[in-house]
């Protein structure tokens, strides 16, 4: 039997996922005028990460990550992972490696349409030398069925900014959209204030929103704090993902940001990835999280 992307969101969800439906404005004028199109959103693989007491399968995640994702019943625009490919490491030589076994790993994709930003893991170190031998540039933007799509870079800089440079490109490159464009912006950390003291914040990221504030459908998906959250800046609609690694604990809910503990009776719990589905018509599209292992 035939379905449609709608039918397949429910479906996600009947099968372990769980849909967040939002009627927030950035999310409502993303789907007006265009095409209807969904894409797969993973975050924060840590590939590199070995720690038992906290994901006794490291090595095990992301393969089974993107196993689940080659087995959706219809297949994304594209696949779009947010940052934290690798975990950090001080030895060059080790990083490249990692890299090199992320991007074997992630080639096993049934969609070829995979881009890709870093996280402050695989590119602060260094000021993204390695990930841009491995994966090119570090922000860029793109356009997909009437969408404009923007990936800011705000972890290649060790201070946590995003630098007067390419806040100039992004101005440069919004200039050519219309106020109403429908804009996407994927990044790694919050562009926000989530939680400044556990690093969960961009240090000059009000001035990449003051610059997305004109235009009047803008939504950022963004990783680094291993949930799913969502939040609003005005009129802007923030929605962090899961990691495929390890989950992290409410911001601000406890005294340190330490990795919540791998429970043996919920094996997996916390993580996942996720579907956005962008509609042509109606006021809502679809967020589905998705879990690495169906329960």
């Amino acid at each position: 039997m035939k379905i449609d992307r709608r039918q397949f969101l429910k479906l996600s969800a009947a099968g372990g996922g769980a849909v967040f439906a939002s009627s927030l404005a950035g999310c409502a004028g993303m789907a007006a005028g265009g095409r209807d199109f969904y894409f797969v959103q993973l975050s924060d693989a840590h590939w590199g990460f070995n720690g038992p007491a906290v994901n006794p399968d490291a090595r095990g995640t992301l393969p089974k990550a993107v196993a689940a994702v080659n087995a959706l019943p219809i297949e994304p625009d594209f696949v779009f992972f947010t940052g934290d490919l690798t975990h950090t490491t001080d030895d060059p030589i080790e990083r490249r490696k990692r890299m090199g076994e992320f991007k074997e790993i992630a080639s096993g994709l049934k969609n070829k349409n995979v881009r890709f930003i870093p996280g402050e893991h695989d590119a602060s170190l260094d000021h993204g030398k390695a990930w841009m031998e491995f994966f090119g540039e570090t922000h860029y933007s793109f356009d997909h069925k009437g969408v404009h799509f923007v990936a800011v870079d705000n972890v290649s800089d060790p201070a946590a900014r995003i630098g007067d440079e390419q806040l100039a490109w992004l101005a440069a490159d919004l200039a050519r959209q219309p106020r109403d464009a429908r804009i996407v912006v994927f990044t790694h950390r919050p562009l926000f204030d989530l939680a400044p003291q556990w690093d969960w914040a961009t240090r000059d990221g009000a001035q990449a929103i003051a610059i997305l504030e004109p235009f009047q459908n803008v939504t950022v998906f963004y990783g680094h704090i291993h949930q799913e959250n969502h939040h609003m800046t005005g009129h802007i609609a923030h929605h962090s993902a899961k990691s495929l690694i390890f989950p992290l604990p409410a911001p601000g809910s406890q005294p340190k940001r330490e990795p919540v503990k791998w429970d043996a009776s919920q094996p997996y719990r916390g993580l996942g990835f996720r579907e956005v589905q962008a509609e042509k018509q109606g006021p809502k599209y679809a967020i589905a999280e998705m879990p690495v292992v169906k329960s």
